[in-house]
């Protein structure tokens, strides 16, 4: 039981995989710049993300909403981050707090997330992420 406590641990604390380090840096980088190719890249056709506001979006609510005219999404770093992977799959997640305008409005919120990874096909894609704001937060 010690060795597979220690496996565990082990396993644990190994870096990312480098293919899935490159799609999570890739991902954040195209929720910043908005970009449509790289999102739709990234994201699985039956993408769901469960809002801050407990919503429901899909793949196509989601790009729409990081493309739209008038909004913006300030660089970001990752706090309390969580990382499990196992061979086709992942959970990426932290503590963000994330600043930008939408249809010219100042925003701010702290949001713990979780970012459900898969890989498919030979490429990292999120299939799922579920958000929610941090209490006492703005």
């Amino acid at each position: 039981m010690g060795a597979t406590i220690t496996a565990i641990l082990l396993a644990a604390a190994a870096p990312l995989p480098a293919d899935l380090a490159e799609a999570v840096r890739a991902y954040d980088a195209a929720q910043v710049k908005g970009d449509r190719i790289a999102l739709e890249r990234l994201l699985a056709d039956d993408y769901t993300l469960v809002n801050s506001g407990g919503a429901i979006e899909t793949r196509a609510e989601l790009i729409r909403d990081y493309t739209a005219p008038g909004f913006t999404l300030e660089p970001f770093t990752v706090e309390q981050p969580i990382e499990k992977v196992w061979a086709n799959g992942a959970v990426m997640g932290g503590v963000a707090l994330l600043r930008g305008t939408d249809s010219g409005k100042r925003y701010e919120a702290r949001l713990r997330f979780a970012d459900v990874w898969a890989k498919r096909d030979g490429r990292w894609q999120v299939i799922y992420t579920q958000a929610s704001r941090v209490m006492g937060a703005k």
